[in-house]
């Protein structure tokens, strides 16, 4: 089997589980907006971005860490005990610091005012973000091992659990008040009809669940501290963490900008339309998220093939022009994907319906986000992770500056575009960088052209032709077309199983 073809089985494995997983995820949006108004929702984004925020504070950079130690150290469960072991101590502090301050944290993230359902959300997160941490190390174990299925059908697990009990929660059991009445004295007692807490419930089961399914691999960790091996792995990580820290300040910080910058009911509004607009980005997300799963143990159980560098760039190659294919894709068919942001009153639809014009944006913004992912596997292989954090904390610097110059007046169209010129600035450093220390023949005018045609075809689908869908699919269709015949040499000799 050629190495490509492995990596591309690989990435199938987890990439399918992980589309499944997200796109049912993704069916839980329309009952979302329906159920709740922007402002609402828009606590909702702020909550779920604070999380991202957070997770990757309690991995430490460990699972990158994790990877890179496996390679080069003999005793594998030496590196498995400590990893995990950093894991559980930032996560027994963080739960520490959440219950002790939950009521200063909620009235914080309530704008100076305390609130009771917000000390709940606080508590109910610490506890699901403890529970993903701690699930981490285990997954990249099971990556590491290649126990593909295991990790997809625990992946399902968790985002089936998460599906029904918001199911549960807030349409199963008002069916049950209006239709069944006999029900109604065991359940008015403690349901809250139209509260968002049991969002943030159900995800919790949802993570405690899967994490109890983990047991079998959590109890061959043996928490035997090694200080040797911590300082080096230390060394190695905290770059990382710096780094994943300044790209989710890149990602989500306009998200918790928003409400700061733009006050009152329009600043929540404002968010809740751009959470749920970036909802329909989620099938690129998926794509950028299933790619990092494969991606990862390859490139660093592959790194010491002599032909190493070209396979990275033949990667690239094509990583480049799927997701230019998924970003034409989305960008298209926006007259039928909007449906799935349709809030139930009609002023509520017009309202979640008004961002979908940046939608196009958000999607080369997870094309260069993508990029530059596969790009850094330069100093990770050469253990170089400051240069992440370099990278990292200067996209972060120019978020930061330019939010808070642009989101009061432009609100989350600002926003977008800031995310854009950073992920570029990101992508541009990380080539130069890279090139000069690690170079990989990446075909850059190749991938260029690509991604300057996906994005001439979105915007003559959104601005020239209205957004319409015969107009927009056909000019998919063509693009299509065209990238396979000049890829068709390349891809033929992938599927005849020649090793490049």
């Amino acid at each position: 089997m050629s190495v490509l073809r492995k990596f591309a089985g690989q990435t199938a494995i987890y990439g399918l589980s992980t589309i499944v997983a997200r796109l049912i995820n993704f069916l839980l949006t329309p009952l979302f907006v329906r159920k709740f108004s922007p402002s609402v929702y828009g606590i909702f984004t702020n909550m779920y971005s604070w999380a991202a925020m957070i997770q990757a504070v309690l991995a430490f950079g460990m699972e990158t860490t994790f990877f890179r130690f496996l390679q080069k150290h003999e005793d594998k469960a030496r590196v498995l005990n400590n990893s995990f072991f950093v894991v559980l101590v930032t996560s027994i502090l963080f739960l520490c610091v959440v219950f002790s301050g939950t009521t200063d944290i909620a009235t914080w993230l309530n704008n100076g005012q305390y609130d009771s359902d917000y000390a709940m959300y606080v508590r109910f997160f610490a506890v699901f973000l403890v529970a993903d941490a701690l699930a981490v190390i285990p997954f990249a174990q099971l990556r590491a091992q290649g126990r593909a299925m295991r990790f997809a059908w625990l992946k399902l697990t968790n985002v089936v659990t998460l599906v029904v009990l918001n199911l549960f929660f807030i349409f199963c059991i008002p069916w049950l008040l209006v239709h069944i009445p006999q029900t109604t004295p065991y359940i008015e007692g403690w349901y809250r009809p139209g509260w968002l807490g049991y969002v943030f419930i159900a995800n919790l089961g949802a993570s405690l669940l899967v994490l109890m399914l983990l047991l079998p691999e959590l109890m061959k960790i043996r928490l035997q501290p090694d200080r040797a091996l911590l300082r080096e792995m230390f060394a190695y990580s905290f770059p990382i963490l710096i780094a994943n820290i300044s790209f989710i300040i890149n990602e989500y910080l306009d998200k918790l900008m928003i409400p700061k910058l733009i006050t009152g009911e329009r600043g929540i509004s404002d968010n809740g339309i751009y959470g749920a607009v970036s909802k329909i980005a989620v099938f690129l997300s998926i794509a950028i998220q299933a790619f990092r799963l494969g991606a990862e143990p390859f490139f660093f159980s592959y790194a010491k093939n002599e032909n190493a560098r070209r396979v990275y760039a033949l990667i690239m190659d094509y990583f480049v022009i799927a997701m230019v294919l998924v970003m034409v894709g989305i960008s298209v068919n926006i007259e039928w994907l909007k449906y799935f942001i349709e809030g139930e009153e009609a002023e509520q639809k017009e309202l979640y319906w008004s961002g979908l014009h940046i939608l196009p944006i958000l999607l080369l913004n997870y094309v260069l986000l993508g990029i530059y992912m596969n790009l850094s596997i330069w100093y990770k292989l050469t253990d170089q992770t400051r240069f992440g954090l370099y990278i990292s904390g200067i996209g972060a610097i120019v978020t930061i500056v330019l939010n808070v110059i642009f989101i009061p007046r432009y609100s989350y169209v600002g926003a977008v575009w800031v995310t854009t010129l950073a992920y570029g600035i990101m992508v541009i450093l990380s080539y130069l960088w890279g090139q000069q220390r690690y170079p990989i023949p990446y075909r850059v005018g190749k991938n260029g052209a690509y991604i300057l045609t996906g994005v001439i075809i979105s915007w003559l689908t959104f601005d020239m032709f209205d957004r319409h869908l015969i107009i927009g699919n056909l000019l998919f269709a063509a693009f299509a077309l065209v990238a396979g015949l000049i890829e068709r040499k390349t891809l033929m000799a992938i599927l005849k199983k020649q090793d490049r």
